[in-house]
Parts: C-alpha cells; sequence; structure tokens
C-alpha cells in the first residue's frame, strides 16, 4: 500500500517559492486604469515595465525579479476581473478571445469553472498559438521552466486545491499559491494579443484563419470498457477517500471530476481526470522505483517527472523502470495507446495542443479512461473494500475488461487490422460478376502462357516447402492457396491474428519490419480494391457493350489474371502474417542476416507497389502484372530455399 497523509504539496521548495511567494512579496497597489482602460485596452507599456533583465541589451529574462514586480499588477488586474459582471466582462472582453477558437472557456470567469480547470484551458491557447518566444512577458508565466511555468505544472498535476483557494478575491494574505491571481492575468493578456493580433492583420491585409479541429478517427477501437454508471460513480466516490492511489491532498479534484461526468461535462471530466491520473502514476512511479523526491516538481535544471517517463522502460540513468512490471502488460499496454502511440487518441497531447474541439468531445472518450481508472483506483484500497467492491457486477466487468486489455494501436495491431481488412476484401472476389467463359477468346487464356504457369507451379513449390516444416495433421497449404480464396485459409489468417504478441518497448528493428509489412498489407488491400472496382465497372460496360474492341481484350486478360492474382495475394498476405505472429525473432538476426531480410521484404513491397500501378483503372497493365508476379514467386522461392525465411515462418503456424 502506498502512503499519502504525509504529502502537504507537489511543488519543490524553489518551485514553491516562485510560484506561491515570490509574486506575493512586493507590497504595492497598481492603478488598474493604467494597465487597461475603460474599454479593455491593454497596455501593455506598463506591464513591460515589470520586465527585468540579466543584461543590457535585454535578451535575458531576470525571471525571479520579473516575477516580483508582476505580482502587483496581477493583483490588480485579478480584483479588476472579479469586480465585473458577467455581462461587464463579456462586453470588454469576448470580442478579443475570437483568436483563440475557444472564446467560450475565457467567458468562464466567475463560479461555473474551477480554477485549475480554467487554467489548464486557458494556458494551452497561448502556448499553442504563440509558442515559448514570442514575447518575455508572456514567458514569464508559461513559456520557460525558469519561470512560473504555470502550463506544465498545472497539466502535470502538480498544484494541488490548498494551492488554489476557494474564494481568491479575500486569499490574498493566504501563503498558498493563488494561481487564479495568475489566470486572472492570463486572460488578461489574452485579451491584449487578441488585439495585437487585430492590428497586425489590418496593417498587413492577411486574414486569420484558424486550423481544424482533429478527431477522434478510430473511436470504435477505443471501446473496451462499458459504460460508467451512477452505481460506478457511486463507488468511484468512496475510492476516492480510501484508495492510496489518490493523494488525500488532490481528494477535491477528483471530486469535481466524478461532478463533471454527471454533468457530462466530458471535456472538463478528461481535464481533469489527465492531471490527477498523472500525479497518481507519479507517486506509484517513485514509490516502486525508491525515488520518492522526484513525486516534486523539478527544477529548471532538471526534467519533471512526467507521464512520458513513467511509461518509459528506463529511467534517465538508464536503470530499469519497475513501473510496467508492477502494473503488469494490460495496464500499461492501455496507458500507450491512450496517451502515446501515434494511431491512438493521444488524448493528453490534442487537449493540451488544443487541437480537439471542447465542446464537442465524445462521452466515449472520457469514459474509457475513467473506466480504466476505476480499476487503478481499485489496485490500491485494503482487501476489504475489494471484496466488497468486486461484489458489484459492474465493477467486475471493468476489472475482467482491464485484465483482458490488449494494445489497439500499437504496430502490431494495426497490422493485424490491414490484414484481415485485406483479407475480407479479397473474399469478395469470389463475387464479382464475370463474363461467361464461352465469351472468353483463346488468345486472352492464361493456360498456355507459360510465364503463368511458371507462377502457379511456385506458388505450389513455396507452400510445399512451407508444409515440409509443419507436423502431419496441420493443415495442407496446397489446397489453402486457391482461386477463389478457401474458408480454410481465411480462418488460418483469422486465428494467427486472434494470437497475443507482445508489443511494450519494442526495439528498433521490429519496428522497422513492421512498417514495410503494414505497407505491403496497404497494397495488397488497394490492389483488391481496384480489381473489384474494375471488374464491377467493365462489366457493366460489357453488357451494355460500350466497350472499344481494345478495352475488351484488356477486360478479359484483366479476368483471366485475377485467377492468378488471387493466390499470390492470398500467399503474400499468409507469409506477412506468420513473420507477424514471430515478429521477434527478429531481434536473433545478426546485422546481416537482418539487411538480408530486409532486402527481401522489400522486395515485396516493391512488387506490391508496381501492382497498385499495374492494376489501376487507368493503367491496366495486366500483361506486365503476370511477368513482375512471377519476378516476385522466384524471389520468395529463393529466399525459401535458403531456408532463413520458411523455418523461422513455420514456427507461426498454430498446431
Amino acid at each position: 500500500m502506498l502512503t499519502t497523509d504525509s504529502i502537504t504539496t507537489c511543488l519543490s521548495p524553489p518551485v514553491y517559492d516562485m510560484v506561491c511567494r515570490l509574486g506575493f512579496e512586493v507590497k504595492e497597489s497598481h492603478d488598474i486604469h493604467s494597465i487597461v482602460s475603460q474599454h479593455g485596452e491593454v497596455c501593455w507599456k506598463t506591464i513591460a515595465e515589470c520586465m527585468c533583465y540579466t543584461d543590457s541589451e535585454r535578451q535575458n529574462v531576470d525571471y525571479l525579479k520579473s516575477v516580483s514586480l508582476l505580482g502587483p499588477v496581477c493583483e490588480a488586474v485579478h480584483t479588476h476581473m472579479y469586480s465585473l459582471t458577467k455581462a461587464q466582462f463579456e462586453v470588454r472582453y469576448a470580442f478579443w478571445f475570437q483568436w483563440t477558437n475557444f472564446p467560450e472557456v475565457f467567458l468562464l470567469i466567475g463560479k461555473e469553472c474551477p480554477f485549475l480547470l480554467r487554467d489548464l484551458l486557458v494556458s494551452k491557447e497561448l502556448a499553442e498559438v504563440f509558442g515559448q518566444s514570442v514575447m518575455d512577458i508572456v514567458r514569464v508565466f508559461i513559456g520557460s521552466p525558469c519561470g512560473l511555468n504555470l502550463r506544465n505544472i498545472l497539466w502535470h498535476g502538480f498544484v494541488s486545491p490548498q494551492e488554489i483557494p476557494p474564494n481568491p478575491v479575500f486569499a490574498s494574505d493566504s501563503e498558498y499559491l493563488i494561481i487564479c491571481r495568475y489566470c486572472s492575468m492570463l486572460v488578461l493578456l489574452t485579451a491584449g494579443l487578441g488585439q495585437l493580433l487585430k492590428s497586425y492583420l489590418q496593417q498587413t491585409n492577411f486574414t486569420f484563419v484558424h486550423r481544424p479541429f482533429l478527431t477522434f478517427a478510430h473511436l470504435k477501437e477505443l471501446i473496451i470498457f462499458p459504460d460508467v454508471n451512477d452505481e460506478v460513480l457511486s463507488v468511484v466516490e468512496e475510492l476516492i477517500k480510501k484508495s492510496t492511489f489518490v493523494l488525500k491532498i488532490m481528494i477535491p479534484f477528483w471530486e469535481a471530476m466524478v461532478m463533471k461526468f454527471r454533468s457530462h461535462r466530458y471535456a472538463d471530466c478528461i481535464v481533469l481526470l489527465l492531471t490527477q491520473l498523472e500525479t497518481g502514476l507519479r507517486k506509484v512511479f517513485t514509490t516502486v522505483n525508491k525515488c520518492p523526491k522526484r513525486l516534486l516538481t523539478a527544477e529548471s535544471t532538471a526534467f519533471y517527472t512526467t507521464f512520458d517517463e513513467i511509461l518509459a522502460k528506463q529511467l534517465s540513468d538508464d536503470e530499469i523502470n519497475h513501473l510496467p512490471l508492477f502494473l503488469g502488460e494490460p495496464a500499461m499496454e492501455f496507458l500507450w495507446d491512450f496517451l502515446n502511440h501515434q494511431e491512438g487518441p493521444r488524448v493528453r497531447d490534442r487537449l493540451s495542443h488544443g487541437e480537439i474541439n471542447l465542446n464537442d468531445f465524445p462521452k466515449e472518450v472520457t469514459n474509457q479512461l475513467l473506466a480504466f481508472s476505476v480499476v487503478l483506483l481499485l489496485r490500491f484500497v485494503g482487501e476489504d473494500v475489494l471484496s466488497v467492491s468486486k461484489e458489484n457486477a459492474s465493477i467486475k466487468t471493468l476489472i475482467n475488461c482491464a485484465n483482458c486489455y490488449c494494445s489497439q494501436f500499437h504496430p502490431v495491431s494495426q497490422l493485424k487490422k490491414k490484414i484481415l481488412y485485406c483479407e475480407k476484401s479479397i473474399r469478395i472476389w469470389p463475387q464479382l460478376p464475370l463474363v461467361p467463359v464461352e465469351h472468353v477468346q483463346e488468345e486472352t487464356r492464361l493456360e498456355g502462357n507459360s510465364e503463368a504457369s511458371n507462377c502457379y507451379h511456385l506458388i505450389i513449390k513455396i507452400s510445399s516447402e512451407l508444409q515440409h516444416y509443419m507436423s502431419q495433421g496441420d493443415c495442407n497449404l496446397s489446397n489453402l492457396l486457391d482461386n477463389p480464396p478457401t474458408a480454410k485459409w481465411s480462418l488460418l489468417l483469422h486465428e494467427l491474428c486472434s494470437k497475443r504478441i507482445r508489443t511494450l518497448y519494442c526495439p528498433r528493428p521490429v519496428l522497422e519490419v513492421l512498417v514495410i509489412l503494414q505497407k505491403i498489407s496497404v497494397h495488397c488491400h488497394l490492389v483488391s480494391d481496384q480489381i473489384i472496382a474494375t471488374t464491377e465497372i467493365r462489366f457493366k460496360q460489357w453488357m451494355q457493350k460500350t466497350l472499344r474492341s481494345r478495352q475488351r481484350q484488356n477486360y478479359l486478360r484483366m479476368l483471366n489474371s485475377i485467377k492468378l492474382l488471387s493466390p499470390v495475394l492470398q500467399l503474400i498476405l499468409l507469409l506477412i502474417t506468420l513473420e507477424l505472429v514471430n515478429i521477434h525473432s527478429v531481434n536473433e538476426k545478426n546485422a546481416c542476416e537482418y539487411q538480408q531480410y530486409l532486402k527481401f521484404l522489400k522486395s515485396i513491397l516493391q512488387y506490391t507497389e508496381n501492382l497498385v500501378t499495374y492494376s489501376n483503372q487507368e493503367k491496366n497493365k495486366w500483361d506486365e502484372s503476370i511477368n513482375i508476379t512471377h519476378l516476385v514467386l522466384v524471389k520468395i522461392s529463393t529466399f525459401s530455399d535458403k531456408k532463413q525465411m520458411l523455418i523461422h515462418l513455420a514456427k507461426g503456424i498454430p498446431k
């Protein structure tokens, strides 16, 4: 069990002093009218006068002095912001937030928006649109680890509720961090930047165009856990108080997260949940790796302990990270899927960089992360609490889903899906409309084509050689690859793709091979789809007698060619599936063997790329397709003769 009661802050002493005290040491007042006009126009000169530098050229900001002098300005701005009614605030500032693409976020200046949540949403807009070096004033607040660094300490879950008082206007004498003062300042700076941007656009006649929001393209693949219902939420509310995964000082944030989910504020919910999930995992990370000091924020000269390092294989000193072993593969695969894999949702990155529409954030994404977090909370409760929780059918289902989780977005998983998509496409071929056999002229038939005959012989040869390395009673590959595709071939591919393959921390050679295999499968699928589309169009034109003589001849050649291409594509798809199943054997090859193997795979890739070109409806080069098919089969056969591929691949055949 983890202990948390003794933790009173996640800010290291220097960071705490910088953010919690330094800006409140100078006791002087600023006239708000010298900072912002009655019409909401920001006076940058007044703010800039508080900036200090370590050199006469004003190239290097003195962050300590600047934060100290900006403190009273922030206090004046904060008092001003909270003196306005909602209507007054909108009249003065609403227009200047339009450039951010999220103006409504800035209008939540009252009690509707938790200060942490508003800070998270506001700071990301500035960091994304302007970057870290647009202006020194912004860098003091969010652009440099030497300054307040608000974006990082907020997004990475270092700030606790006690450092964000619930009644900020009356908390000026508190020793705690008053982040909301800085938030008010960021709101004003954002409006001011909008004013500067408008002036710039007017002077240059440029148009400011917002980039389109990203969407979660593979939403269905995300849905592993069932919906979190009210019954589960009630359990969560109890677990928050009892699970040592939750730091005691962070409980209010967890409670706010549940409230947001109940209110259908799914973007708000997941923003809070991500920060607290990182905080909880950081605590587990520092415990299992015996580095308790890393629970706190680092200084500007060191790295923060964030998701990147928490989920890594090794620590920064090259020692083994013990967290993956502690959490187990299913939990680690889920976290990598949600946060890191390029094909995955990468929720934290996309939210923190303003790439997602907050107003249309999908419930499904929040639901999955919340469901996973419930199971994580249960890992850190006493046996009595765990036993009672498991009696709940909904909780038991969540636990089972978590324990059985397999990566959905690792290149291995993506390749499996691509293989099965391609297999599904090839299975359509027998259903395609065909010209009656008596219409096929003798000169277009493949039976007398020596190159095509050699291709058939090579397919049989490769199949028999592969069969040679299989135990008696296994599937007969000579009958497996045929035209039309057999049910046994489809069944074999599905069985192979159902095998669990280790995905965590794949070495570079494995990932390189996976990239090539994915490209091969994609091109095979494209060839199949092109043949399906061309066949359907040409058949319709044939029946309508709208084809010219040369088009008719080419169409008939295509019909005969696909009789060969069907078993060839089946063979290639089977080979890359077998290689996928044994992907980690790549690590056993020496440098020379590995390069030879890559060369072989790239030759197959080149073949599929050329076949895509030749089978295109605009090209229709079917004689050339037969030629390159013969060449690639010779290469496969030659490689198999050396026993370097087939022995390796045969291990993946189900017994």
